[in-house]
């Protein structure tokens, strides 16, 4: 008999759950205006709201918290994770930040100006709005595949270059300050992309000498599924595969909290001396000083450790077969879910699972509420709500998907409470037929609404 898989590693601290009952649950949610954010965590069961700082670290990890060096200018700790990021990506200019959003912000105030245009594969909710508060556009040119949760397409996170090369043609060049790919793409799905097609932006941005970045927040995850699912590299190593990805980048920006496996951390990583300079200025003025940029010497020690166990195989497979462990089981019941399944989260199709509940009442966030309700489970909606209102019009934005995202921390949760999380969709969708309903705003931010949005149920 074939040995089953098990986790390449052994669990050292447990960390309780407070149980709680429907009843609670109910006056909770109501009395958080409906808003999963606005949720103290000691009164959810099981958290999937994001995969993003919520991983357990390694005893690695661990040490390295108690190795940190907190000089204020050049510390041991900051060489410590310069020396991983350059290795990784041999990208030689390094700026840290406390998470991804603010190198957003750091790399952004050198680089998007009013009018600008920036195209890439489906923009996250802060890239989006970073871009916007600036007074630009972001356009994306996504494949249109990535909005079919039925296709099984491998790669659904590439970008259409036909689309790109449209936009590109359409706009004056210094209006395109550059391309960008998110690499996995969250909001299609935690979806991959290609090196075939890192390749294919890369000539364009080349030929059209407009620069190239990645949001690289699951570059591991990316590289795991390249290897996986592109014949070419089959025999390559995670980090092979990660140094070539990053040969076609002119730079990237990444929340560690993600493929850092830390609870707090970000970076920029630049090809350009010059823009280099121009963040250096920036990320004094919001983050920090250029050599800590709002981290502690700890915790970029336990991040340049947390991206070299991040690129290792054993870990990766690991933690894609833990997601696709309840991807399989949620196909099984006959919930309906994005297809392919990507490397950090399930996406339920809330189109398919809730279509009589209107799109005006927010039918992602009320499934994701039924959730909680139900079962005690803190899910997000990747739909309406965080799409936000269009910047002009300010009419609701409605995407092409309606997705409650299940987000699965890292090294965190065991298969047991997996299957519970399975079961708990499985029974509110045998009973979905009873809602008709859904939610309106009663209050909202005038960006990035759906962090502080206030609900009421209709």
């Amino acid at each position: 008999m074939k040995l089953p898989y098990i986790e390449p590693y052994k669990i050292k601290m447990v960390e309780s759950i407070q149980r709680s009952t429907i009843e609670h649950r109910k006056q909770w949610i109501k009395e958080a205006d409906y808003n999963l954010f606005n949720l103290s965590s000691d009164k959810v069961m099981i958290d999937l709201l994001t995969d993003s700082g919520t991983g357990a670290m390694s005893d690695h990890q661990w040490s390295e918290i108690m190795l940190g060096d907190e000089s204020y200018a050049g510390s041991k700790s900051f060489l410590k994770l310069k020396e991983m990021v350059v290795k990784l990506t041999d990208l030689p200019f390094f700026i840290p930040t406390h998470q991804g959003r603010a190198a957003e912000n750091v790399l952004f105030s050198v680089l998007v100006k009013e009018g600008d245009i920036v195209p890439g594969n489906a923009h996250f909710d802060t890239t989006k709005g970073h871009i916007e508060f600036r007074h630009a556009t972001a356009v994306d040119c996504t494949i249109d595949e990535a909005y079919d949760s039925s296709v099984n397409h491998p790669f659904k996170g590439n970008i259409d270059t036909s689309k790109l090369l449209k936009v590109i043609e359409s706009n004056p060049r210094d209006k395109i300050p550059f391309i960008m790919l998110t690499i996995t793409c969250n909001s299609v799905g935690g979806q991959p992309v290609s090196l075939k097609n890192i390749r294919e932006v890369s000539e364009i941005c080349n030929r059209h000498g407009i620069p190239l970045y990645f949001d690289s927040a699951r570059f591991a995850e990316n590289a795991f599924f390249i290897k996986e699912r592109e014949d070419e590299f089959k025999d390559k190593t995670i980090r092979e595969i990660v140094l070539e990805m990053f040969s076609y980048a002119d730079g990237t920006w990444m929340s560690a909290k993600k493929d850092g496996i830390v609870n707090m951390g970000g970076f920029i990583a630049l090809r350009d001396e010059d823009v280099f300079k121009g963040c250096t200025t920036y990320n004094i003025m919001y983050e920090g000083f250029i050599t800590y940029g709002g981290m502690s010497g700890r915790d970029m020690g336990a991040l340049a450790r947390g991206l070299w166990e991040a690129t290792e195989y054993d870990y990766l497979e690991s933690r894609v077969r833990q997601v696709h462990y309840l991807g399989r089981r949620l196909e099984e019941l006959g919930v309906p879910v994005q297809h392919p399944f990507g490397g950090h989260a399930i996406y339920v199709d809330a189109d398919k699972y809730l279509p009589n509940i209107p799109k005006e009442e927010f039918r992602a966030q009320a499934l994701a509420i039924e959730l909680y309700i139900v079962a005690g489970i803190r899910a997000v909606e990747i739909g309406t709500i965080q799409a936000d209102r269009d910047p002009e019009t300010r009419e609701n934005r409605y995407p092409k998907l309606e997705l409650v995202r299940l987000a699965i921390p890292r090294r965190t949760y065991s298969l047991s409470q997996i299957e519970y999380v399975a079961v708990a969709l499985k029974n509110i969708y045998d009973t979905r037929h009873k809602a008709k309903k859904g939610y309106r705003i009663k209050w909202e931010a005038p960006i990035m609404r759906h962090f502080t949005i206030k609900l009421e149920k209709i």
